[in-house]
């Protein structure tokens, strides 16, 4: 069943025109606008995104080497996600990542959460089936890293480790986790006691060599954490037996 879905999925058109294909990174990013993200929240995501793509130390390090890949895309209940630029970007220069903010911050007012598109519903397993399409449509790099910021745990659709067991072999999965108040005694027990959405993204989406989730307080710290995030994952060698986890920022 997992197969004939991943193989609709990946008849979409989700890879637009690549110019090259001496890219480092092929990287996906995916923007939580779930039923618990309001549409201002939406906005934070979008305008924190497009600043932490400027921050100096995220510029050097996407220029740094070879060119990296990016596709971005927001992911709601299981039968919505939308693309957030036109297909893969190549990020070569500086100018393509002042294109790639700007076309973030243009995005917004006609986002799934801006204009309420979407049942309430969370859908990790949907979204990283998602990124797994857009990464077998995409351009052949030789790091691959599907990165999901989000602030809740699924509530439907495919499980995310029945996804990631069966599709992501050779691709790191990372986390954004926006920690609010989330009480769930169920969750909890399920986690032998260890509480908090950043401790279900760590159990049950984190992937690969290396993996790790950032925290951010809320969706006001959410610029920062995707600048530390975006920093760490550039930066980082291809091969790393580094020990994946939860960090704070």
């Amino acid at each position: 069943m997992l197969t004939r879905i991943f193989t609709a999925a990946g008849l979409l058109a989700l890879a637009g025109p690549v110019a090259a294909q001496d890219c480092r990174l092929a990287l996906v990013l995916a923007l939580d606008a779930s039923g618990s993200v309001s549409a201002a929240e939406s906005r934070l995501q979008h305008e924190g995104l497009a600043a932490a793509l400027l921050a100096p130390d995220v510029r050097r390090a996407f220029l740094a080497g070879g060119p990296v890949a990016l596709y971005v895309f927001e992911w709601a209940d299981a039968s919505s996600q939308a693309a957030l630029l036109p297909g893969w970007k190549m990020i070569e220069s500086e100018e393509d990542l002042r294109a790639v903010a700007a076309t973030l911050e243009r995005a917004w007012p006609t986002s799934l959460r801006a204009t309420g598109a979407v049942a309430d519903g969370t859908a990790v397993g949907a979204a990283l089936l998602h990124a797994a399409a857009a990464l077998e449509a995409g351009p052949d790099c030789p790091g691959r890293t599907v990165d999901v910021a989000g602030d809740g745990v699924s509530d439907q659709g495919l499980e995310p480790s029945d996804v990631i067991g069966s599709l992501y072999d050779g691709i790191t999965v990372n986390a954004l986790v926006v920690e609010e108040s989330y009480d769930d005694p169920m969750l909890d027990r399920r986690l032998g006691g260890d509480t908090g959405i950043a401790a279900w993204f760590s159990h049950v989406v984190l992937h690969g060599p290396g993996a790790f989730c950032i925290v951010a307080d809320g969706f006001e710290d959410y610029e920062r954490a995707m600048t530390a995030k975006l920093r760490r994952e550039l930066e980082t060698p291809l091969a790393s037996s580094d020990a994946g986890g939860v960090d704070a920022g």
